[in-house]
């Protein structure tokens, strides 16, 4: 069974998040998104709100591969995550060369760290390559309408967590 590692912080999760995942579960019988979860930055949504967003917006993308579909957190390296759930495989989003740039460092210090981990670069689609949940959580703190870049149940969310500010997505 192929298991595969997607990190991130999915504060909240984007449609680009989603194009990853349906390219990941056509890599993988099994593939866990892992919340990190670090002390240092105050997320938007707590970690279980992630989790349950993750649970329903990626859930029937990986079904529909046949692949499993996990999410879990974590607070330690990306590389001890994945060797904790038996990950083989690392994915990692690539939007721009910039990105693939920080990559690059980061695979390379994660196979001396886990050689038994590789790391998968999968592009990002082009209609959702300029998405970032920074510029998401931004436009909708504004009240700006966020539902070309997230999937409904999420602005749905964001609309509740900013609600309380005079600002609706």
């Amino acid at each position: 069974m192929r298991t595969a590692l997607f990190p991130g912080s999915f504060d909240p999760p984007t449609n680009g998040h989603l194009d990853l995942v349906r390219q990941s579960a056509r890599l993988a019988d099994r593939l866990i998104m892992a919340v990190g979860t670090h002390p240092g930055k105050a997320p938007l949504f707590t970690a279980q709100e992630r989790l349950a967003m993750l649970a329903e917006t990626c859930g029937p993308l990986a079904r529909e591969n046949g692949c499993e579909l996990a999410c879990v957190t974590f607070a330690d390296l990306v590389v001890a995550a994945a060797l904790r759930e038996g990950a083989t495989l690392l994915i990692r989003g690539l939007r721009s060369a910039t990105d693939f740039d920080y990559e690059m460092e980061m695979a390379g210090m994660n196979a001396a760290m886990a050689p038994g981990v590789q790391t998968i670069f999968l592009p990002a689609s082009p209609h959702v390559r300029p998405i970032t949940a920074t510029l998401v959580r931004q436009i909708a703190s504004m009240g700006g309408d966020v539902s070309k870049f997230v999937p409904p149940t999420v602005v749905a969310r964001l609309a509740e967590k900013f609600s309380g500010r005079g600002h609706a997505p």
